[in-house]
């Protein structure tokens, strides 16, 4: 679809509280509801996708439905946005699954994988995409607390759940995590999120040639900004306003505009490509 029709910044002024929801965002973040169409190339896979409720996730879980998976979507408790992707799905086609709880505590880890396998019987793909972050002006304003919080979300949380998910995965399933332009070009008010993305990377990197011998793969997606509630949930109101305009395509990019790369990654199609890392940034290069 041409820029034409993508929203172009300065967006409205707009804070929320976090997690956020997407019903409050101005303009309203494209997931591909009304533009993706499937061709059954995930046609009887089972996925699981954390924060799959809105944004990123939500993208992704309208694409897999479409393409023929059954989705459990993991998130917090944004209760409004998780139905919602769920009446999406099921409007598809597809078997959706809901799970509510906070993935910093192992036990929730655990407990969404084993609802998966108790409802499909197996797991063909993980996204690891939940993440966490908050804009900090120097060191001092970090708590440790919230340093604890980001690194259990974004790194804890995908290790566990790849952890207890691997020994359900038959060979030719996928892990896809969610990176961020950040690993690259770490922002200085985002230091603990840029740390877990750039480990994201590596993680997944090491888990490809770890679960080779199994034909398990596992690749990464790296966004650059993307319109979706961690934005107005974590970012100052001037931020929010010219948010996307830093980088060449100046706009953010719409969640929906990342979807085809999870599903290619997913697919049968990518049957060859394990330790990669796909860059959707607007066109900022990527090494």
């Amino acid at each position: 679809m041409s820029d034409i029709h993508r929203p172009q910044p300065p967006q409205p002024e707009q804070q929320q509280s976090w997690p956020g929801d997407t019903a409050s965002m101005t303009p309203q973040p494209d997931h591909g509801e009304n533009s993706y169409k499937g061709s059954g190339r995930l046609k009887g896979k089972k996925a699981i996708i954390t924060g799959g409720d809105s944004g990123i996730g939500r993208a992704v879980a309208i694409a897999y439905a479409r393409e023929g998976a059954d989705v459990l979507i993991a998130y917090l408790d944004e209760h409004d946005d998780a139905k919602e992707t769920a009446r999406l799905i099921e409007a598809a086609g597809q078997k959706a699954v809901l799970v509510a709880g906070d993935i910093t505590e192992a036990a929730q880890c655990q407990a969404i994988v084993d609802k998966a396998v108790e409802t499909f019987g197996e797991i063909n793909i993980v996204v690891n995409n939940a993440a966490f972050q908050m804009t900090r002006d120097s060191l001092d304003e970090i708590s440790d607390e919230e340093f604890d919080r980001t690194m259990k979300t974004n790194l804890y949380a995908m290790f566990r759940i790849s952890k207890a998910a691997v020994p359900h995965m038959p060979a030719g399933s996928a892990f896809i995590h969610t990176a961020s332009i950040n690993a690259d070009q770490p922002k200085p008010k985002l230091i603990a999120y840029s740390a877990t993305k750039a480990a994201i990377i590596n993680f997944s990197g090491s888990l490809a040639a770890l679960l080779a011998e199994k034909g398990i793969r596992s690749n990464a997606v790296a966004p650059g900004p993307i319109w979706t509630p961690l934005i107005p949930t974590t970012m100052p109101t001037e931020q929010v306003k010219n948010f996307g305009s830093e980088v060449p395509l100046q706009r953010a990019g719409q969640p929906a505009e990342l979807a085809s790369s999870y599903v290619m990654l997913a697919s049968d199609e990518a049957s060859y490509i394990s330790g990669a890392t796909i860059a959707v940034t607007g066109g900022v290069a990527f090494i």
